[in-house]
This record gives structure tokens, C-alpha cells and sequence, in this order.
């Protein structure tokens, strides 16, 4: 008995189909069944170091209103009217930061708040005292407080570097597991650590063996250098790291 065949010479099938046509449809519902659960998820974004200009427009304000202009006003009360018109002049400084955002209708921020209680009772003790080092002193302390958190949260589960570094660059969550940026945290901790340590020995040596004039100058150019150098190469080693995360993922 012959096989049923169509046009083709090709057998049908029970339905009365041909088979090859019968075979087409079920691999084309194959793949259509298949086809979703083949798809790959989106890729997670990358994270994206800023450009080093903006940074700087970020950091330079801070850095201008936090380090150096509050030296230069105290150094030119100084000048001017000796020690009390410097601390006069350096608590004015600050209380006068504080009202003109007031004036311009922005909220002060809590750390504004907390500096002008500490420069108010700085400059209180240093006036009843009548030993400007005290006033001085205080930061140096902070520097030293400073030192020993980054260095003593190298090795904890989120270093207080990785804190600070996040508050700049948001990175996802599933970065912050990674060997590769635990290592890269806990140098960091380890940099900032004794930058911090070396800040606050030279500031404290310059304290307590200087004149209040060779203090201001040497150690605001000196910590500024420092700072600078320690920014740059923290900067580096997050490029990089980025950059490898980056092939690998």
C-alpha cells in the first residue's frame, strides 16, 4: 500500500497535513515557548566616576570656606588688632556664614551649627585664658579623632571611608560585596589613617614650637599639599578599580 504523499512527494500526516508543514509549526511554537525564557536580563549600569572638574567645583567652595578663608580672617585680625580682634574676627566669620544663608532664606545645616558652638567656646576659653593655643588646639585634637577612625574601621564591615566615598560616587549595592572594592576600602581607610596622623603631629609640633604667624602659614600650605596629594592618588585607585569592575561584570 503506497504512502499518501502531497505535491511535493512529502507523506502526510493524521490531520491531514503535511508533515513537513506539521513540523515547521511545532518548531516555530518551540521557539516561541523558548524564546522569553533565552532572554538575558538588562544589564546592571555601570557605575560612573565624575569628572575630576566637577569634583573640584564641588570640593573647592568647602575647601575655601572651611580651611582657608577662616585662617585668613583670623590672621588679619591678628594683624590688625592683635589676638582678641583675631578671635572676635574668626567667631564673626562664622556666625556671619551662618546669617546670610539665613538671609537668603536656606536652612543651616547642622555641621554650621556645631561649628559655631565649637569656635564660640574656643574662643571663649582662649579669651579667659588669654593663651590663643587653646583655641587652636581643639581641631588639632579632631584631626587626631579623625586618624583614629579611619583607621580603626579599616577592617570593619563598612569602613567610615567607604561612607564618605559614597556620599560622592553612589555605587550599587552589589559593587560594595566585592573583594576587589573591600580591598580597595580598607587601603583607602589605611591612607586617609595616617594622612590624618601626619596632619595632626605636624600641626601639633608647629602648635606648641612656633609663633602663631609661622603656625597659620606653614601648616594651612602644608596640610594643603598633603591633602592634595592624598586626593589625587585616592582618585587614581578608584579609576582604576572602577575600570577593572567594569571588565569583568
Amino acid at each position: 500500500m503506497e504512502a499518501l504523499a502531497d505535491g511535493r512527494g512529502m507523506p502526510y500526516g493524521r490531520l491531514g497535513r503535511p508533515l513537513w508543514r506539521l513540523l515547521a509549526l511545532s518548531s516555530g511554537a518551540h521557539t516561541n515557548m523558548t524564546a522569553p525564557s533565552l532572554a538575558l536580563p538588562p544589564a546592571a549600569p555601570q557605575p560612573v566616576m565624575p569628572r575630576l572638574s566637577v569634583l573640584v567645583r564641588h570640593a573647592a567652595p568647602r575647601v575655601l570656606e572651611g580651611m582657608i578663608l577662616p585662617v585668613a580672617v583670623f590672621y588679619a585680625g591678628l594683624l590688625v588688632a592683635g589676638m582678641n580682634g583675631g578671635l572676635i574676627m574668626a567667631v564673626g566669620w562664622v556666625y556671619g556664614g551662618a546669617a546670610l544663608r539665613l538671609v537668603r532664606r536656606e536652612s543651616v545645616p547642622g555641621t554650621v551649627l556645631l561649628a559655631m558652638l565649637a569656635v564660640t567656646v574656643r574662643a571663649a576659653l582662649a579669651l579667659v585664658t588669654g593663651d590663643v593655643v587653646i583655641y587652636f588646639l581643639q581641631p588639632t585634637l579632631g584631626v587626631f579623632c579623625a586618624s583614629l577612625a579611619f583607621l580603626g574601621t579599616a577592617a570593619a564591615p563598612r569602613p567610615l571611608i567607604q561612607r564618605v566615598t559614597t556620599d560622592l560616587v553612589p555605587l550599587p549595592e552589589h559593587l560594595m560585596h566585592h573583594p576587589r572594592m573591600r580591598r580597595f576600602f580598607v587601603h583607602l581607610s589605611l591612607l586617609w589613617g595616617f594622612v590624618q596622623m601626619a596632619n595632626g603631629t605636624l600641626s601639633l609640633w608647629l602648635l606648641f614650637s612656633e609663633s602663631i604667624e609661622t603656625y597659620l602659614i606653614v601648616r594651612t600650605a602644608a596640610v594643603a599639599v598633603l591633602m592634595v596629594l592624598a586626593a589625587g592618588a585616592s582618585l587614581l585607585a578608584f579609576q582604576r578599580v572602577l575600570r577593572t569592575l567594569g571588565k569583568q561584570s
